[in-house]
């Protein structure tokens, strides 16, 4: 068969749908256009989602650091953070009476295995983490930890902020 607008043999590697279209004499061009659409149903603008992984990556970096200044700006004046079964009141509150003071016992707070994902929907990000951390302490303790984080997070002036966190974690399985 010769290719023609109309008639032409699609790529080994082409979807099923794709080729039977084809074979059937579905012009080329409203073929290629399908292929080529975003569905309706297509995830956030990268744009976004990277924005909101940035906010989340911001905060476990001045985690890590040990130094929390200027992380207030990650969240909203109203938020909630909830942490292994109890509330913290506002991230201002979080960070003046447990976080703050903790970060200062620390000397060293690093995650690894980090995971992170995010989906947009009704003008807020929805995000989830996953990870272990390791905290030393001035002391010299070790303490390794399995960690989870949910935040719901809303375009605030243009910036994403966090209005909610809530994080919990547990000791890893023995041998791990």
């Amino acid at each position: 068969m010769r290719a023609t607008l109309y008639r032409t043999a699609a790529p080994p590697n082409a979807p099923a749908w794709c080729r039977r279209a084809l074979r059937r004499g579905l012009p080329r061009l409203l073929v290629l256009a399908a292929m080529l659409s975003p569905p309706a149903f297509a995830q956030s603008p990268p744009s976004e989602t990277a924005a909101v992984q940035t906010v989340l990556e911001q905060y476990k970096q001045a985690i890590e650091r040990l130094d929390a200044t200027g992380t207030e700006r990650l969240f909203s004046s109203d938020s909630k953070v909830f942490e292994s079964g109890g509330s913290e009141g506002t991230y201002a509150q979080y960070l003046a009476h447990h976080l703050g003071p903790e970060l200062k016992e620390f000397s060293a707070f690093r995650f690894s295995n980090y995971r992170a994902s995010v989906k947009l929907e009704n003008g807020l990000a929805l995000a989830d983490e996953a990870y272990d951390y390791t905290i030393t302490t001035k002391a010299g303790e070790t303490v390794q930890r399995r960690g989870v984080a949910t935040s719901v997070l809303k375009k605030i002036a243009g910036n994403w902020r966090i209005v909610i966190l809530h994080t919990s974690s547990r000791k890893p399985p023995a041998g791990k």
